[in-house]
């Protein structure tokens, strides 16, 4: 009996200080972006001008290769402690299945800017796959951009089963452009979750890209991603605060403004489960509050395809929770031609991509 307590009370002593080195690690290695970080800048006077009124863009969270439609993630079922038969990382093949469907898709859209969220650099999770580089492949000729947001040495859950840990991330968002920007930076927003979460959390940020257009205006272009996780929209709106005064301060100039990504909530006025009124599965989402921007601003998207699925279990269509929280935010002065959600029944990720045309007025 004596030695069994012992037995027990040394592996209790090896995890506590496995917990205790893993925070220790996790704070000294905390990744802390600046402000603002140039990502790439050009004299203005050797850039050609953007010539064409009519832009064709599209925006996809590939879900860093790890969500097709076979798969869970356990921390969507409450995995904090233990993932249990939920799945920590898909396996290599299905990340490769993952990453060659984006591909496909992606070139079959014909767009001049491509703005990706959780593309992965060197996870984990994706096998270290480097996703922005093989994306980049085949989007010869394309000016490329990648805001780092998710920089962490090791992610330790779930946090009772450190074989199985989540472990390095290294993952951002990405931006393939047809043409040239004067700028892109990486603007780190506001907002954080208190320690010991945030130094295993993502550092949200907008990758911001100037174009120069030949009425001698800029294109504003946003490659957003805003924090999930956020039942009470707390971060959220300090983020959106922030993301208002970029908008705002670059129309007031004159110039044109372009946002798009997964905004982790639903645009003003859509009913979170209006696909589903009668599974919910337990989720909810935030919608963006319908006075948030000035009159004349939209909100673009298509109503009839839902752009995310939840991943409490693997895609089964009918069942799984869907609903809209990918879409784009457009200054006045720009009038939309077209905008269509790809339906690509989650296989490659578990959200979809949306398309969009716009003129520029």
């Amino acid at each position: 009996m004596k030695l069994l307590r012992k037995i027990l009370f040394s592996l209790v002593g090896v995890y506590l200080l496995y917990i205790i080195g893993v925070l220790i690690f996790g704070t000294v290695k905390d990744y802390q972006p600046p402000p603002a970080e140039t990502l790439s800048q050009s004299d203005p006077a050797t850039v050609t001008p953007i010539r064409d009124s009519i832009l064709r863009l599209t925006i996809w969270n590939i879900g860093y290769c790890g969500l097709g439609a076979e798969s869970d993630f356990f921390y969507d079922n409450g995995g904090f402690f233990l993932a249990g038969r939920h799945s920590v990382r898909s396996s290599r093949d299905l990340v490769n299945k993952n990453l060659n469907g984006i591909k496909q898709v992606a070139s079959g859209i014909q767009s001049d800017f491509y703005l990706f969220q959780e593309t992965d650099k060197g996870s984990k999770r994706s096998y270290f796959i480097n996703e922005f580089e093989e994306l980049g492949k085949q989007m010869e000729g394309y000016h490329q951009a990648f805001g780092l947001n998710y920089l962490v040495d090791f992610v330790p859950l779930p946090l009772l089963e450190p074989w199985r840990a989540y472990g390095r991330t290294e993952s951002g968002l990405a931006t393939y452009s047809r043409y040239e920007p004067v700028e892109a930076v990486r603007r780190q927003l506001p907002g954080n979750y208190a320690w010991p979460t945030r130094i295993f959390q993502l550092d949200r940020c907008a990758l911001v890209q100037r174009y120069p257009l030949q009425n001698g205006k800029e294109l504003l272009l946003l490659n957003i991603h805003n924090s999930a996780y956020d039942e009470l929209g707390k971060l959220k709106t300090q983020q959106l605060d922030f993301l208002k005064k970029i908008f705002l301060e670059a129309y007031e100039a004159g110039n044109y403004v372009i946002a798009g990504g997964d905004w982790n909530e639903c645009p003003p006025y859509f009913r979170f489960d209006g696909f589903m009124p009668d599974k919910t599965q337990g989720y909810r989402q935030l919608n963006i509050d319908p006075d948030f921007m000035p009159p004349g601003w939209k909100w673009v998207y298509d109503p009839g395809i839902p752009t995310n699925r939840k991943n409490k279990t693997a895609y089964q269509p009918g069942e799984t929770f869907v609903t809209i929280i990918d879409f784009y935010l457009i200054s006045p002065n720009i009038r939309v031609r077209s905008v269509k959600t790809v339906d690509t029944g989650f296989r490659f990720s578990d959200h979809q991509p949306v398309w969009m045309e716009v003129e520029l007025n």
